[in-house]
């Protein structure tokens, strides 16, 4: 009767201590410079690969920030990390949202990425 009882406290410690975690992707033409570029000649090369990241925890589902405030918390994070200069460019802007739950608390971080190109 005493291994029973162990055996059900594993069991439900184990289910109460396990989270979930889901993760997208999102593409978008975010437009942070406007400029107009002909690219119909190599005139340009790599700078760099710039990331970074925002996040925020919620408890039963209150607290911080909304996804999009979290999402362009990133990207405003990345251009400033981008720290573009002169004839430089921030391209191909993607933002990575992660969710982490147990129980009732959440965390949501979202990664935003970008390529520095520089123009010749």
């Amino acid at each position: 009767m005493k291994r029973l009882g162990a055996m059900l406290v594993a069991l439900v410690s184990v289910v109460l201590l396990a989270g979930c975690s889901v993760s997208s992707n999102h593409t978008e033409n975010l437009n942070l410079v406007q400029t107009n570029v002909v690219l119909q000649e190599d005139n340009f090369h790599i700078v760099k690969t710039v990331t970074a990241e925002a996040s925020q925890a919620y408890i039963f589902g209150i607290g911080g920030m909304s996804r999009k405030a979290l999402r362009d918390n990133a990207v405003a994070e990345l251009t400033e990390k981008a720290r573009l200069t002169g004839s430089q460019a921030l391209i191909n802007v993607t933002v990575k949202s992660d969710v982490q739950v147990v129980l009732f608390w959440t965390k949501t971080t979202m990664r935003a990425y970008g390529t520095v190109v520089e123009f010749e």
